[in-house]
């Protein structure tokens, strides 16, 4: 049976009217070299709220030409050395202006990021606020790196400077606007990149807002620019001749195609891509802590991100009362308006998305799983909450690993649920997956938990915990889940490239054609 349990979930209340003021533009056009461009003759389309399909705003559909203008406009900030030569005390100024500048709009962006993406105000109260530290990070960062110098034979010094790589394409999603954009654009700016940013068509609003923050900030025009176009402007962007450097946040049906066309250009490609993430919970985990940890795992942001705790690995003798436990817990999540306190769940992006969860919770039936709890639309929505894109968390049990809904991504609220035996096979069954970007260990056992940890085929993984993030942690992931790390010293060094300079300092004469016996290499 395709339903299970009744999905009119606990239920937040309409949102107060205080809450829905204005806080971004009506119209946004591209941003390049400074300030605001449209084209003498170009279309727009429109930016709607998931929750109740009203229209945000409308946004100029940026296409190849002014990929073009927002490219040279990089390249000539970035040749000028305006950016790249700034001492790197005054870059970090700057940064750290813009980060004063964003906390002090936090509320606002949150208020904008909930409404185009439909997420609980809550949850964008909570990551935006945390926003400016990634830029105070990166100003601090490259004002305490240092070079090296390496050993040399011979009477040389040898020392080696990282450098900024040029014009960096930026590529990002729409489940998380700013946090990603923001984590992409404080390592490239820090490091002396001047950038293009392509942000979701679902989304782009607060990144075009940010990037009046960076102007007010003191960045030089021409360093940062925005190019809120649709596909065709993304294709146009990642296979720019004149780009150094493509940065993507996306699936990874789409990363392969970037990875190709940019490559084709020898453009350097990071890409952070799809992910499957195991939650393992082991006989001797805190069962509450565990219950608790997952469903934030699984849920946040409606299940829609990449490292989404999506496959419940329950070990056997605890299966049945953990997943009851886990059920009990998601069924009590409230979904209702992303603007009121109260909600903890809001809406999928669009349409096209809604569609993809249907199709997989009925898929997850037709081989053999179970409904669990959700699976079917939410009942007692607020009518002018009803045409939303609302379904609610969806746990599918009885799973096993061949099974699509187990091995392909979502992308949205739907969790499945089986069992392994021990320690090893919760390994295998953890691994046997095409992505491999982030997974979660559930045990009190110290040494087991490292132990599983050292074993996983993952960039990120998370004991006790799940879904935690900071400036200084690299994140990223391995096998189809991507190229290259965000975050961290690893991330300033994606964005730059080394420069060795050999200095001799010895007084013998040297003529290679003269002396037979002359060093060489």
């Amino acid at each position: 049976m395709l339903f299970s349990r009744l999905s009119s979930l606990a239920l937040a209340r309409k949102t107060p009217a205080t809450l829905l003021s204005r806080s971004y533009s009506t119209h946004y056009g591209s941003w390049i070299n400074g300030a605001t461009y449209e084209p003498e003759q170009g279309t727009s389309y429109t930016v709607s709220d998931p929750a109740r399909l009203t229209p945000l705003c409308t946004v100029s559909d940026a296409g190849p030409a002014e990929v073009d203008l927002a490219v040279k406009a990089a390249r000539e900030s970035f040749d000028s050395g305006v950016w790249k030569d700034m001492p790197v005390q005054d870059r970090a100024n700057i940064l750290n202006d813009a980060a004063r500048l964003l906390r002090a709009r936090v509320p606002e962006f949150a208020h904008t990021e909930s409404l185009q993406t439909g997420r609980a105000i809550r949850e964008m109260n909570a990551q935006l606020g945390r926003l400016p530290e990634w830029l105070e990070y990166f100003a601090a960062l490259i004002r305490t790196s240092e070079g090296t110098c390496p050993p040399f034979k011979g009477p040389y010094v040898n020392y080696v400077k990282r450098v900024p790589i040029g014009v960096c394409a930026q590529i990002t999603p729409w489940n998380h606007p700013m946090l990603i954009a923001i984590k992409k654009i404080a390592p490239a700016l820090a490091a002396g990149n001047s950038v293009v940013l392509k942000p979701s068509e679902h989304a782009p609003i607060t990144v075009l807002e940010f990037a009046g923050i960076l102007k007010e900030a003191g960045l030089p025009d021409g360093v940062f620019n925005v190019v809120p176009g649709q596909g065709q402007c993304g294709a146009a962007l990642a296979g720019h001749n004149d780009v150094d450097l493509v940065d993507l946040t996306g699936g990874t049906p789409t990363g392969r195609k970037v990875h190709e066309v940019a490559g084709g250009n020898l453009a350097t490609v990071l890409s952070e891509l799809g992910g499957k993430a195991p939650m393992i919970v082991f006989d001797d985990a805190d069962i509450e802590q565990a219950v608790n940890g997952c469903a934030f795992g699984s849920f946040v942001a409606t299940g829609q991100t990449c490292i989404a705790g999506t496959r419940l690995l329950v070990h056997e003798d605890i299966y049945d009362d953990f997943v009851a436990r886990y059920v009990e817990k998601v069924s009590g999540i409230k979904i209702g308006d992303p603007q009121h306190p109260d909600t903890q769940m809001g809406p999928v992006i669009n349409q096209g998305q809604l569609d993809q969860v249907m199709k997989f919770c009925e898929l997850g039936v037709e081989e053999g799983g179970t409904i669990l709890t959700g699976g079917k639309p939410v009942e007692g929505l607020d009518d002018e909450l009803k045409g939303g894109y609302y379904w609610p968390p969806t746990v599918i049990g009885d799973c096993t690993p061949d099974m699509r809904v187990v091995r392909e991504e979502v992308f949205g609220p739907v969790v499945v649920a089986y069992k392994f035996s021990d320690e090893a096979d919760a390994v295998k069954k953890a691994n046997d997956s095409e992505f491999g970007l982030a997974a979660s260990v559930w045990s009190q056992d110290v040494k087991r938990c490292h132990r599983v940890a050292d074993k996983l085929e993952v960039g990120i993984v998370w004991l006790n915990d799940h879904h935690r993030n900071d400036p200084s942690s690299p994140w990223g992931g391995m096998k189809d889940s991507g190229v290259g790390r965000e975050n961290g010293l690893e991330a300033l060094h994606e964005y730059t490239q080394t420069r060795s300079v050999v200095v001799g300092f010895g007084e013998e004469k040297f003529d290679w054609f003269v002396k037979g016996d002359a060093r060489y290499g």
